[in-house]
């Protein structure tokens, strides 16, 4: 089974570090293509090209990557080009830009750097407990069973209007912070609900770049609807993810000079924090 996530993520190698990509139109919200979507295919060209320079590293999942989001993406060709920029023991750091040809101009749209590294080697059992007895983990907060929330393919028709993208996911919005679906915004700044994509892909590494990305803005909750273009997104993956349901968790709590911040945190089904992120937008004008 060829499942939908990788079929759109899929890249095709051009040499000399470059790799190109179809952007598909099911990914779009506002007036681009989804930040985490993107970003996501750009992990995927770090990983490929990483593979190609240094497989004996096996540096195949990110820790950090930051981005800067420098234009809108549209749906159709694209390409990833990369550079190494450091090659280390434990981790390699890679400069990617993704552009599109516009009337035969290279024209850049994102412009990233992703640290990669090895999760399965990056801790060991020493450094888990020292962890673990700082006291320090952060919970996911307690939303009632999936069944028992608001499925994110039944958002109203204006809101599906923005974000198509959607009905990419079986998403499940819990009640306390979905009143802006209903035109009752809690006002409160936080969107959070259980996340898997629609079509039961499991998880990844990767794949938790697009998470941090998948959820509205939070603003929708402070009773501005509308897109809210990322300006930078850095993400941060902290463990692979188990299969199941995650938890994600979007907030904000500064919205000043027509922009905003918008934090994450994505938990497996066990509970384990698996990714971070922050991202700086702009406000969506009304």
């Amino acid at each position: 089974m060829t499942f939908e996530y990788d079929r759109d993520t899929a890249l095709r190698p051009r040499g000399d570090g470059a790799y190109d990509a179809d952007l598909a139109p099911g990914w779009l919200v506002g007036g681009g293509v989804n930040g985490g979507y993107l970003l996501a295919i750009i992990g995927n060209a770090v990983a490929a090209e990483l593979g190609t320079a240094q497989p004996a590293k096996q540096h195949v999942d990110p820790f950090s990557v930051s981005a800067h989001y420098l234009s809108a993406s549209t749906a159709g060709p694209a390409y990833v080009r990369t550079e190494v920029v450091r090659s280390g023991g434990r981790f390699s750091t890679v400069a990617a830009t993704l552009l599109q040809d516009v009337d035969g101009t290279p024209v850049p749209r994102i412009a990233a750097h992703a640290t990669f590294g090895n999760l399965d080697s990056a801790h060991d059992a020493k450094s888990d407990l020292e962890a673990s007895a700082l006291g320090l983990a952060l919970e996911a907060p307690v939303l009632p069973p999936p069944e028992e929330c608001l499925e994110s393919r039944d958002a109203p028709p204006e809101v599906k209007k923005i974000a198509p993208l959607l009905d990419r996911f079986g998403t499940r919005f819990d009640p306390e912070t979905a009143g802006w679906a209903v035109g009752e915004p809690s006002r409160r700044g936080v969107i959070q609900g259980w996340f898997k994509l629609a079509d039961d892909r499991p998880l990844d590494p990767i794949s938790l770049l697009m998470v941090v990305d998948a959820l509205p803005p939070t603003t929708f909750d402070l009773g501005m609807p509308g897109w809210a273009p990322t300006l930078e997104l850095t993400a941060h993956v902290r463990a692979k993810p188990a299969p199941g349901w995650a938890i994600v968790r979007h907030r904000t709590r500064t919205v000043a000079g027509g922009l905003f911040e918008e934090d994450c945190e994505v938990w497996d089904s066990t509970g384990t924090l698996v990714a971070q992120s922050r991202q700086l937008a702009l406000q969506p004008r009304s």
